[in-house]
């Protein structure tokens, strides 16, 4: 069993997926976290040489704590090498409003910026082609790049709040590319500012870590944690707590990194990379804040720090390759004896089942009793098979053996599922894992035993355009029979199946996309076949025209291709152009492709925000400078009002004070209308990035990195004509 090598515990509350380790010096490492108050201690047990001062100060109880005043709610913190000329690291904090680069052992500000976007998770590292490490942040749908002088080195968009954020080698290049997630449930891939890979997952995506290779882990908002390998989930483990941090170690010294999770009922356990079993875990008393690894007691072995919110801190030496692996406790075998012991349970009362169904159908009766006796103990046919249709409808008129709910669903437009058996074999239930579709990921249906049919159908609702892999399972037998088979399946949902096809369009949309590829329309034509739920392939010789109608929004959608190779997509849904646009260049394997794109509405809902953005901004100057106007008179009132009550002027000083009391209630009431604008502005900014997310989306390769980065110089010159120009035509040209 493992040990902690070192526990001690810290007086202060540390807050979640705040802490990190560095070394200020160069030599020794600090554990650093983010506590109440708007601060950030630092640990050294190492040496007090530090200098207070600045922002910094001792705690005055203990001595080994150095504390940073940020005065405003953290949001991040971690540290790492920023200036390429040092080997000291650099502490690097975010909140929502600014960044601040300090190096701890000057006691001085490398940089302090203001962020709109806010800061929500920060890695510093080397990113692709950039030569000089960068403090890189997310924050509102926007990542930034800070080198260790402040420049602003890179920017782009994502798709919505950035959760977390890690540096990994993604594509073995030798050179790392920058892996996403968002609250959006996407995971993505940046190879400098261009976007190389998405993956869409079942819940907003809180961390990240690059594991060793193409591998990094994940872990979900609703307990949910896993691996990757580039594109390829290996596994993931579903979890009624919360997971607070993950992190890559090799606990058991077999070479390979294992996957630290620490969860929010103080548990912290380590799983293996391949199979996501669990080789080690430990329990604090309260939810785990960070997980970290250093040489922290300064002997030249690596350890797994692991800090709760309470304060309590233990570290973790690997365990002696003799082990093998074996971290766990000695009870561990005796649950897998136990676990061993129900198996062998359930295979002898598995085998007795069959004994039983060979024996009755051995048995000779008189005529009728055989089949009788045979379909009570769930004999079915030999060529007995399951067949499944997927098909999209508007309504469905409900079947007799469906319940209330279930026949209301049927009235509304929907994907039906229909499960059905090849013959008069009836389905007692269906049992369906689907990541995205249901709550909890499966669904379980068991018609009345009185309305038992060989068809079970189901309406199904995609919350996304995504591709879904429907699990099924079913239990198959005779009307009287007490013992079932078990049929299992799988079929896939295609990417776009909420759109059913329509002869003539509901209405004709406003915005569309242009372009033109160097391919046949039979080429198209064979990627709709198989990204769109069609009731027979399509097959078209002349030019396409197709209609469809969004069963979700009702909006409609239009593609169309003559045989000169242009193709052109009607729909008022940017997001939904941006991943037709996408879906049809990986097909075809187009590395650039630029479109012409008009979205009247958008780009009229695009020139409200930016007209709001520019109010908010002039109404936070103004609050600004009022509030600093008070202060000023705030001061020279305190100074008449001691003056008064010095020279026993009682009345003077009365009347100073109460001014003095309404001078604050006009700033208390000045700041929350201050907190309210910066609320507003960060929603305003939050959609004018995801409109420059959609227009870049609209493109492929160059043409798409060219798109974000020219959007965001408009918008820093604050001219919005170009911005429109860039977003329709791709370029200000």
């Amino acid at each position: 069993m493992l040990v902690p090598i070192f526990s001690f515990k810290l007086k202060h509350h540390i807050n979640p997926r705040m802490v990190t380790v560095g070394k200020y010096d160069g030599v020794h490492p600090c554990l650093t976290a983010a506590t109440t108050g708007g601060k950030v201690f630092i640990h050294n047990p190492h040496t007090r040489n530090t200098r207070a001062g600045g922002r910094t100060v001792y705690s005055g109880t203990d001595q080994d704590l150095l504390f940073l005043n940020i005065n405003q709610a953290v949001s991040s913190v971690t540290s790492g090498q920023l200036d390429p000329s040092s080997n000291a690291d650099t502490l690097v904090v975010g909140t929502q409003t600014n960044v601040l680069a300090y190096d701890i052992q000057n006691n001085s500000d490398l940089f302090y910026k203001d962020i709109a976007d806010g800061v929500n998770a920060i890695t510093i590292g080397r990113l692709g082609s950039y030569e000089s490490p960068m403090a890189i942040l997310g924050g509102n749908c926007s990542i930034q790049g800070f080198d260790w002088e402040g420049e602003d080195v890179y920017w782009t968009v994502t798709g919505d709040n950035v959760c977390s954020l890690t540096l990994c080698d993604f594509n073995q290049d030798g050179k790392n590319e920058l892996i996403v997630g968002s609250e959006d449930y996407d995971i993505r891939v940046f190879r400098d500012d261009e976007l190389i890979a998405e993956m869409t997952e079942t819940e907003a995506v809180t961390s990240v870590c690059c594991m060793h290779g193409s591998r990094f882990g994940y872990s979900l908002a609703n307990g949910t944690v896993g691996v990757y390998d580039r594109m390829a989930r290996y596994w993931r483990i579903k979890s009624k707590n919360q997971v607070v941090c993950i992190h890559s170690f090799d606990l058991d010294s077999d070479g390979v990194p294992e996957l630290i999770t620490g969860w929010s009922n103080g548990k912290i356990d380590a799983r293996s990379d391949r199979t996501g079993e669990v080789v080690f875990k430990d329990n604090f008393n309260s939810a785990i804040a960070g997980l970290v690894e250093s040489d922290y007691r300064m002997d030249g072995q690596q350890e797994l720090i692991c800090c709760s919110v309470d304060g309590d801190v233990k570290g973790y030496l690997p365990s002696a390759p003799e082990l093998k692996g074996n971290l766990m406790d000695v009870n561990v075998e005796q649950d897998t004896i136990q676990d061993l012991s129900q198996r062998r349970q359930n295979l002898l009362l598995e085998l007795k089942n069959y004994e039983e169904n060979s024996k009755a159908a051995a048995i000779v009766r008189p005529t009728g009793l055989t089949a009788l006796n045979g379909s009570d103990v769930g004999i079915i046919p030999a060529n007995t098979q399951l067949q499944t249709t997927l098909t999209v409808t508007m309504k469905s008129e409900p079947r007799i053996t469906m319940g209330p709910e279930l026949a209301q669903l049927m009235k509304k437009p929907h994907v039906e599922l229909s499960v059905q058996t090849s013959n008069e074999c009836i389905i007692r239930a269906v049992l369906i894992f689907a990541e995205g579709i249901f709550e909890g990921e499966s669904h379980v249906v068991h018609p009345y035993p009185g309305r038992l049919s060989n068809q079970i159908v189901l309406p199904l609702f995609p919350p996304k355009d995504m591709a879904i892999d429907l699990h099924l399972k079913a239990f198959v037998g005779n009307r009287t029979s007490s013992q079932f088979h078990v049929f299992e399946l799988m079929r896939q949902l295609p990417k776009f199946s909420a759109y059913a096809v329509v002869q003539t369009p509901v209405s004709q949309p406003a915005g569309s996309v242009t372009f033109t590829v160097n391919e046949r329309v039979q080429r198209v034509v064979m990627w709709i076949n198989q990204n769109f739920l069609l009731n027979e392939d399509l097959e078209i010789t002349g030019a396409l025209n197709l209609n469809f109608i969004c069963i979700r929004t009702m909006g409609p959608l239009s593609i169309n291709m003559d045989t000169n190779g242009k193709i052109i997509i009607g729909t008022d849904d940017m997001d939904l152009a941006g991943n037709l646009v996408q879906g049809i260049a990986s097909f075809l394997n187009i590395t650039d492709l630029q479109v012409t794109a008009d979205f009247p509405d958008e780009m009229e809902r695009l020139k409200e925000i930016v007209e709001k953005v520019d109010e908010y901004h002039a109404v936070r100057q103004k609050l600004t400078a009022n509030m600093a106007d008070h202060s000023n008179i705030i001061r020279s009132i305190v100074v008449r009002a001691e003056d008064a009550r010095l020279m026993c002027e009682m009345k003077n000083m009365r009347k100073n004070y109460m001014d003095l009391f309404n001078l604050n209630k006009d700033l208390i009431n000045s700041y929350k209308i201050r907190c309210n604008n910066h609320t507003e502005l960060l929603g305003c900014l939050k959609s004018v990035n995801q409109i420059i997310q959609k227009a870049g989306q609209l493109r492929v390769g160059k043409f798409k990195t060219q798109v974000i980065n020219s959007c965001r110089l408009a918008i820093k010159n604050s001219n919005t004509s170009t911005l429109f120009k860039i977003i329709k035509a791709g370029s200000t040209g």
